[in-house]
């Protein structure tokens, strides 16, 4: 049985509190995002791969598949 991947992900700010669905990219992490609320640029936190693993309702598409 083949999982499906999700490429959409809500971002929630650990600063504000701010929610905001992205899609996520396929082809790289993304390492930086900036909150449309608040503007404070989130970075991953230790030991994950990008800002989706950290603060995303979805994992980043290749960590789904694991």
């Amino acid at each position: 049985m083949h999982k499906t991947i999700k490429l959409q992900s809500t971002i929630t700010c650990p600063n504000c509190g701010h929610k905001n669905e992205e899609t996520m990219p396929t082809d790289s992490c993304q390492y930086f995002y900036e909150c449309k609320n608040c503007k404070t640029i989130l970075k991953p936190k230790e030991g994950d791969c990008c800002v989706y693993c950290s603060y995303g309702t979805e994992k980043y598409p290749s960590k789904q598949q694991k």
